[in-house]
């Protein structure tokens, strides 16, 4: 194996945290703010791109920097390594409710292919890249343009999602259509594209978009409940105009701003 063999384990049901097992000189990469909890004698090196053999020598790790630039993420990504005898370990949370899913890339075909802000860490070894949409629909209206974020590599990752995650293993010709935003990701055989919903009021009156995600097997996928853009839009629609939070607008939220004196007019 290139990459790392790590262990793990997952606690927790709606905000999960990873707890990485390192063997000495084992060491796992994981995206900054990630980052829990680490026992002594783990040490932390920031470092460009994501530390895999294709970042050889300094234009490697520039372009591998770069790379990350292009999925919105940070130049520098955070590698733990073990400096003791012994096992050690490295835990990493979720940023937001829902579910950490372990993805073995030896499973996988060695590649897997996710949104732009799913991955979390994965051992020492595996890379992490752009997958660039073939297809103009697809990057046009497929919710995450045309990139994507690769997983590459015979190690382990580990991506996050919202809510509550399902998998559906396509058969070869079988079709799932699937709101864009919640897509985790796909292996690499999985075709995916973008399919127009189709009627006047469906587009207009529906309010889903005007747009499905068309995955087509042979292969895997993950699904997710909750993408956090729909967490947020929630959040933000329920926010009151002008920063008054008493009574959301009602009125009896009305009187009591009288009553405290709280009255803008």
């Amino acid at each position: 194996m290139t990459a790392h063999e790590i262990d793990y384990r997952i606690y927790g049901e709606e905000m999960q945290y990873v707890e990485i097992e390192l063997d000495p000189q084992e060491a796992v990469i994981a995206e900054s703010g990630s980052f829990m909890m680490m026992d002594d004698g783990i040490k932390m090196e920031t470092i460009f791109g994501d530390g895999s053999k294709k970042d050889k020598g300094f234009l490697g790790k520039v372009l591998g920097a770069g790379r990350r630039i292009l999925t919105g993420e940070s130049l520098f990504i955070t590698a733990f390594y073990n400096t003791l005898e012994g096992k050690r370990n490295v835990s990493f949370a979720s940023p937001y409710p829902g579910k950490i899913i372990p993805i073995d890339l030896t499973e996988c075909g060695g590649k897997f292919i996710c949104q732009k802000d799913a991955f979390l860490c994965a051992a020492k070894g595996v890379s992490i890249g752009i997958e660039f949409s073939k297809k103009l629909g697809r990057g046009l209206f497929g919710g995450e343009g045309f990139i994507m974020e690769k997983l590459e590599g015979d190690g382990m990752a580990f991506v996050h999602a919202g809510g509550t995650t399902a998998k559906k293993e396509l058969k070869a010709g079988e079709t799932l259509r699937v709101d864009t935003g919640c897509i985790i990701g796909f292996t690499q055989n999985v075709n995916y594209d973008i399919e127009f919903i189709g009627g006047i009021k469906n587009s207009i009156f529906g309010g889903e978009g005007l747009f499905f995600a068309k995955l087509q097997g042979p292969g895997t996928v993950y699904i997710q409940s909750l993408p956090f853009s729909r967490l947020a839009n929630r959040v933000i629609a329920s926010l009151p105009k002008g920063g008054n939070s008493k009574g959301e607008g009602s009125i009896l939220g009305g009187l009591g701003d009288l009553l405290d004196g709280d009255n803008r007019f």
